[in-house]
């Protein structure tokens, strides 16, 4: 899942994909800023079938983050 969501971001914010790791910060090392959170959301959500609460997006702070969090809740 680390890799598909480095892949989901790497395309989307236009940054090299080996520059993503699990510890890479999405705001202040990728420069996500929160519309750029809710549209990788959106993309998880269709393409995974996980739905993200906004109480647990406030949460997510690095890539591996998002990654375990798919991983634990996907359907």
């Amino acid at each position: 899942m680390l890799e598909a969501v480095k892949e989901i971001l790497s395309k989307q914010l236009r940054v090299d994909i080996n520059s993503i790791t699990e510890e890479t910060n999405i705001v202040d090392d990728l420069g996500a800023d929160s519309l750029d959170v809710v549209e990788m959301l959106m993309t998880i959500e269709q393409e995974y079938g996980v739905i993200v609460p906004d109480d647990v997006i406030a949460t997510f702070k690095t890539v591996g983050d998002v990654a375990r969090y798919i991983e634990n809740n996907q359907q």
